[in-house]
């Protein structure tokens, strides 16, 4: 069967940055599952993986507008380290939920000096070419409930 919209894709993959630098990979644990055309991946790789079929490798490079958009400097902010529950926690490298003008969002602190803490609503990939290395171990028709569920069940997916 090849990929299609509401088909289930189990695929395997490594993801590096332009460098070579290896930000990611599932080769050493689960396969990543889930269903075809849904928007549950980053576009680029969907679209990439549109038409494949289990057992098929290739390499897939994203530009970051196929991928996580591109870097906005208006998502970077400072305030007020009072601004958080848990103020005397917090660290760089954590990460909040948030409320924009565009919903709920991830915010990820960056810095922090005295009582100011950087935080960045960027994706941390935002603005990165992505290379991708996958190989394709299954595809199947995804079940009536796991369309309705919106997610894969079974082996490599929830309710297991």
């Amino acid at each position: 069967m090849q990929i299609e919209d509401k088909a289930v894709v189990i695929f395997h993959y490594t993801l590096t940055n332009d460098q070579g630098e290896l930000i990611e990979s599932s080769k050493e644990s689960e396969p990543l599952a889930y269903i075809h055309g849904q928007g549950r991946i980053i576009s680029g790789l969907e679209t990439a993986l549109e038409g494949r079929k289990s057992g098929d490798k290739f390499n897939v490079r994203l530009e970051p507008s196929d991928a996580y958009g591109e870097r906005t400097d208006e998502l970077v902010q400072t305030m007020p380290r009072s601004a958080f529950v848990d103020a005397d926690d917090l660290d760089v490298g954590m990460a909040f939920r948030a409320l924009s003008e565009g919903g709920e969002t991830i915010v990820h602190v960056v810095n922090i000096e005295g009582d100011q803490v950087t935080v960045d609503g960027n994706h941390p990939l935002a603005g990165q070419a992505l290379n991708f290395d996958v190989e394709v171990e299954d595809v199947r028709q995804a079940t009536e409930e796991e369309l309705s569920h919106g997610h894969v069940h079974g082996p490599h997916g929830a309710h297991e």
